[in-house]
């Protein structure tokens, strides 16, 4: 059995940490560079930091702040926001990130997944897909979730896929920050179409929320923010809980 993972997020805007609701109504949340360290040190499998607002303001991923987060972590690091060409991920792999995540780019330009996954090869390209479900159906959005698509989650989970990606990092927009439990059964079924790592994301509340994503979604990790930066849920005693239901993890 593969071991499952536990992944912290980190949202970035103008420097700081920031959490939401449904991707509004943003808090602060603490220094990226101190979250990230203590997260290294306290069992985080992975780290990923997403500068949230380059999307909408036109403009890279800040590679100053994710050298200074990669000379702190001594985990997987993975980087998104803004990243829409070849060098964006050849700068950001030179400072420090492991792998990155692109997310409306590869909406606008799906070749863009090909050529980076030809360039520096699948296992470096996450690509995260942001989807609302409405009147029953799944549908992408983009640009930190403010521009709604036709586009099917389940379809582009398998262009996605087929195109190169090497994993899914699916967040559920309805899920998001409300503490309610992961989208488990919209992720049981993209775990049944592709055969690529789904990372798990929105809507992490409880001990329970982690069991569930990994027995019922079949989630292959899971990423959290909130419960996590606000002290909520320790990630040490989240990793013995989930050892104690059969789940397999790292301590």
């Amino acid at each position: 059995m593969l071991t499952k993972r536990i992944i912290p997020c980190l949202d970035i805007k103008n420097g700081r940490t920031v959490k939401g609701v449904n991707f509004v109504n943003l808090i602060d949340a603490g220094d990226p560079v101190e979250l990230g360290k203590k997260y290294a040190e306290v069992g985080a499998d992975e780290l990923v930091f997403l500068d949230i607002t380059a999307t909408k303001e036109r403009r890279r991923t800040m590679h100053d702040m994710v050298l200074k987060v990669a000379e702190q972590v001594n985990i997987p690091f993975t980087v998104g926001g803004g990243i829409s060409s070849i060098e964006d991920v050849d700068d950001l792999l030179h400072c420090g990130a492991d792998k990155v995540s692109i997310n409306s780019s590869a909406v606008k330009r799906p070749e863009l997944i090909n050529e980076l996954s030809q360039k520096f090869g699948s296992q470096c390209i996450v690509v995260a897909i942001d989807a609302k479900k409405i009147d029953g159906q799944w549908k992408v959005h983009l640009a930190g979730g403010s521009i709604p698509t036709e586009i099917d989650l389940f379809e582009w989970a398998e262009e996605v896929e087929e195109r190169g990606a090497g994993e899914i990092l699916f967040t559920s927009m309805n899920h998001d920050g409300t503490k309610g439990g992961f989208a488990n059964e919209a992720l049981a079924r993209l775990s049944e179409l592709v055969n690529i790592p789904i990372i798990a994301s929105g809507g992490a509340g409880t001990v329970q929320h982690f069991v569930d994503t990994f027995t019922k979604g079949k989630a292959d990790a899971a990423l959290a923010a909130s419960v996590f930066h606000f002290g909520e849920i320790p990630i040490p005693d989240l990793k013995k809980e989930l050892q104690q239901n059969n789940i397999e993890v790292r301590l």
